[in-house]
């Protein structure tokens, strides 16, 4: 663990033989200069000044400016201003120009010391706040969602372009479908992103506390409420509220909430307070909400309300071209986070799931990887690996011999052989969308005996030039 690196400027001996002797005991590495010149040269190198105690009036120049100059080549550098000559206009341009704080002198030796630890301690905190963003941010990126099919890669398209606006989202798809990894991707892709991200799940929390959780309560409100507490609304001023499963939302909070949708402002309950949010509203629900309106369970308003830009997610059996992918990830995931180690699928057992319906989408596939992870423990996962209800969907790729008809003037072999395989070759590349990689793997071809198979049949997607050649 690097030592932290402070710098004393202050053209006071005495004053900076003291500091340097306490900072030097608490194993600080300490440099110590009395004019700007000095210090600037001090500063040369790649290894950042932590903390600057710095001077006001200094023999060549203003200690304000260089705290702006060091601040210039470490940004998260902290500085504690020290000056003879304490004014209150002073205190305001060194903490507008980014002080942490400003001292006078003649000061307590201790308080000063004490104040330093917490400049450091402060700078510590920022750096794992920027770290914890930057490693939310890189989990959220588009590339983070699995998938390679054109049917994700048109999602993600859409969530690309819609991101940097402030307009209400409202995501749709199956349970498991991966609809709030959707809205996470908008949030901490859009201007937003280092606010924060409030879920709540609008179809898990009893009605009647519902309200409570998103707009909050005051003290006295109802039973229980023994003191004042904000909402999911007011957590998520300034980011991103996720109202998941909102068609399960009550008739009478739905009317609560498109007045909060409208005017970006509400009562908190038991309150006639009205607060303001400025907040970006992203919804998901896994029902069919226009349904939903023509039967009267929802409101025809709050759907169009959230309904400004529809984002469908699709099913798992809808993207199969994904699902070798998405084995792969949660088995690299799972081997890590398990200490196990599988090392592949066995090209029947892919098969088998490459032809299961999964109803229950990617959830049901990562819950799937985590059994095989903790049972299989080692090695490829095989067809008996798998639980019965996925075995049953392996489909036979033979011909059917008890329909087989052969002409009574006979056919030719080889044609008939070749049309057979083009089916095949054909009816794999239509399946994965023509990615050449998996129509491989569910053939269980090399890639480079596939494409030369292609390229000497000629094969190429519909509507494509003959003149193209297939990369």
């Amino acid at each position: 663990m690097r030592t932290n690196r402070v710098l004393i400027l202050d053209d006071e001996s005495s004053l900076r033989t003291a500091l340097f002797r306490v900072l030097d005991r608490k194993g600080h590495n300490v440099l110590t200069a009395n004019r700007i010149e000095e210090a600037r040269t001090l500063c040369q190198g790649e290894v950042p000044v932590d903390l600057a105690i710095v001077d006001l009036n200094l023999p060549d120049g203003d200690g304000i400016e260089f705290m702006t100059w060091i601040r210039s080549i470490y940004p998260a550098c902290e500085v504690i201003i020290l000056t003879g000559h304490g004014s209150i206009e002073s205190a305001i341009r060194a903490t507008q120009k980014g002080a942490f704080h400003f001292v006078t002198k003649p000061f307590n030796l201790d308080e000063l010391m004490s104040l330093a630890e917490k400049a450091l301690t402060h700078k510590k905190l920022q750096q794992e706040n920027i770290q914890l963003r930057s490693e939310l941010n890189k989990k959220y990126k588009f590339d983070q969602i699995i998938g390679t099919s054109e049917q994700i890669h048109s999602v993600l398209r859409l969530v690309e372009r819609v991101a940097d606006s402030d307009s209400t989202i409202l995501v749709t798809g199956e349970s498991g479908t991966g609809k709030e990894l959707i809205a996470r991707a908008i949030h901490y892709n859009s201007p937003r992103a280092n606010a924060a991200f409030v879920p709540i799940n609008c179809g898990a929390i009893p009605s009647e506390l519902l309200e409570s959780e998103l707009f909050g309560h005051v003290k006295g409100a109802f039973t229980g409420a023994i003191a004042n507490r904000i909402g999911r609304f007011e957590m998520a001023d300034g980011g991103t509220i996720f109202l998941d499963e909102i068609g399960d939302l009550e008739p009478t909070l739905q009317v609560k909430l498109l007045r909060a949708l409208q005017e970006r402002s509400f009562e908190p309950v038991g309150s006639t307070k009205t607060v303001q949010v400025n907040v970006r509203v992203i919804a998901a629900t896994n029902i069919n909400l226009e349904e939903a309106v023509e039967a009267g369970r929802f409101r025809e308003d709050l759907y169009y309300r959230l309904n400004v830009i529809p984002i469908g997610v699709p099913a798992l059996r809808e993207r199969r071209a994904d699902i070798p992918l998405l084995l792969k990830h949660f088995m690299d995931l799972f081997s890590r986070t398990k200490g196990r180690g599988l090392s592949g699928i066995a090209g029947d057992a892919l098969d088998c799931l490459c032809n299961y319906a999964w109803p229950g989408n990617i959830r049901e596939l990562e819950n799937l990887v985590e059994r095989m992870t903790i049972l299989k423990g080692q090695g490829q996962v095989e067809v008996i690996d798998l639980p019965p209800k996925y075995r049953a969907s392996s489909s036979s790729v033979g011909t059917d011999l008890d329909n087989l008809d052969i002409p009574d003037g006979g056919l030719d072999f080889n044609n008939a052989v070749d049309s057979y395989e083009n089916a095949l070759i054909m009816r794999a590349l239509e399946k994965t969308g023509w990615n050449r990689n998996q129509a491989a793997m569910l053939l269980r071809l090399n890639r480079t005996t596939l494409v030369e198979k292609i390229k000497k049949k000629g094969l190429r997607p519909p509507g494509e030039d003959e003149g193209l050649a297939l990369v």
